[in-house]
């Protein structure tokens, strides 16, 4: 691969050196001469309306690109070494309009549609979880696709205060009345907490999303549960949304939603390793809020996390070039 899209390494420059961008690659923006030799993109989301409690994540890939100075080159559990396999950079943030919700999904999807006209691979970073819905109407259009979904919650409610339809807990409603998701494509993993009531998971069994609960994945444990999830979505394209608040508390504080008895930050890497194989088009992580965790630890864990996805995303994208 061209040296042009490999990282700096600390080796040549001090980690704490240097305008960070996302795992120290090079910024490459729409007006690039190099824009049309990218595969996989990483691009930030600095929003965070769609919020309904604890607001935050807006500052999220700000704080995802400093940690991920600390991300190497070569993945010390699998051996993957993703920035040899496929040429990636970092495509900057999508500018939202933090006073118009409908505006801000708007040019999300507007920039997402440049992105898959270029045959671009996204990863991002949000951004809390309503982020998904305008990156899922642009990556969707033509056909809905399966999903892997990692978080404490479904976010399949159907409104908010009555009537208020896009907040970081409908995106994936709105997914699929949309058709942007095929629901028995659809696998949600780490579900847990108190709830209002039931009409999010019963909304999940009338369209068939598979939702697995934290006591099932406890008892059967990741492998078991992970080949399920690979059965679900099959060798179809996926999407893969990874909300931090999948980890427990203990590991991630700094996130809008906590809910405890989660698993631990091994385990958060080790599910992303189990997605190794599937045909995904698309990956974000989302709800890393920096104002709750002043440590800088759920950022690091974030981007940790980004990088498992992209050694998945860059094997497949290398074995199927465009």
């Amino acid at each position: 691969m061209s040296d042009f899209f490999k990282p700096i390494s600390g080796m040549e420059l001090p980690r704490f050196a240097g305008m960070p961008s996302f795992m120290r690659l090079p910024n490459v923006d729409f007006d690039h001469t190099r824009i049309d030799d990218v595969q996989i993109g990483l691009i930030g989301v600095p929003w965070d309306s769609g919020t309904t409690n604890r607001p935050g994540p807006r500052h999220g890939p700000r704080q995802l690109r400093d940690a991920s100075t600390m991300i190497r080159a070569q993945n010390g559990a699998t051996g993957v070494r993703p920035f040899d396999l496929v040429n990636c950079a970092d495509l900057g943030d999508v500018g939202p309009n933090p006073a118009d919700v409908p505006d801000s999904m708007a040019r999300i999807t507007a920039f997402y549609d440049q992105i898959k006209a270029r045959g671009i691979t996204p990863l991002t970073a949000g951004g809390d979880h309503l982020t998904s819905l305008p990156i899922l109407r642009s990556l969707a259009k033509g056909a809905p696709l399966g999903m892997v979904h990692f978080d404490s919650h479904t976010d399949l409610y159907h409104s908010y205060f009555g009537g208020t339809m896009y907040t970081h807990g409908t995106p994936f409603r709105r997914a699929v009345e949309e058709g942007l998701l095929d629901p028995k494509r659809v696998v949600q993993i780490g579900i847990r907490g108190t709830t209002y009531d039931d009409e999010d998971t019963d909304f999940a069994d009338s369209v068939g999303i598979r939702v697995i609960r934290i006591e099932e994945f406890f008892t059967r444990g990741i492998a078991d549960v992970m080949a399920e999830a690979r059965e679900i979505v099959g060798s179809k394209p996926t999407y893969v949304s990874y909300d931090i608040d999948f980890v427990d508390p203990t590991f991630a504080p700094g996130t809008g939603t906590p809910e405890v008895g989660g698993p631990n930050s091994f385990q958060a890497l080790q599910v992303v390793r189990e997605l190794d194989g599937l045909n995904i088009v698309g990956a974000d992580m989302v709800e890393v809020s920096p104002p709750f965790d002043a440590s800088g630890n759920t950022a690091f864990l974030g981007v940790s996390i980004m990088f498992e996805l992209l050694c998945v995303m860059a094997r497949h994208v290398a074995s199927h070039p465009q």
